[in-house]
């Protein structure tokens, strides 16, 4: 067998086996999504289409498309995991966003990034 294949091969392996694990935390990450009510705005799947959100103005994240808006952890780049992180911890107002997205200081980092995983996951 040449490197290659072999290279080729294991990381198929490492891609495989980490795959069971993204989609329990991103399952693990929807209940958490749908017991915090972040559902009521931005939607079951995370479409932006919850009960709420056609009275919101401006009208809650489309997570399907992924289009993030703020670089809450100040490094130059919008949406990433840390962002993300930070805007549902500590609210979207804090970050100059719509007030109705609420802080979530019950929820701890490990349970945020299950959230993070299931709005990862959405992406269309």
């Amino acid at each position: 067998m040449t490197r290659k294949i072999a290279f080729t091969l294991l990381v198929t392996f490492i891609a495989a086996a980490a795959a069971p694990s993204a989609l329990a935390d991103a399952a693990a990450g929807k209940d958490l999504f749908i017991k915090t009510n972040c559902n009521s705005c931005h939607g079951m799947e995370g479409a932006g289409d919850g009960p709420l959100a056609a009275v919101l103005n401006p009208p809650p994240r489309k997570f399907t498309v992924g289009d993030f808006k703020f670089d809450a952890d100040g490094d130059g780049t919008t949406g990433t995991d840390g962002d993300l992180l930070l805007v549902i911890k500590n609210g979207a107002q804090a970050y100059g966003g719509n007030p109705m997205m609420a802080p979530n200081p019950a929820l701890d980092d490990d349970q945020i990034e299950l959230i993070i995983s299931f709005v990862r996951s959405v992406k269309q």
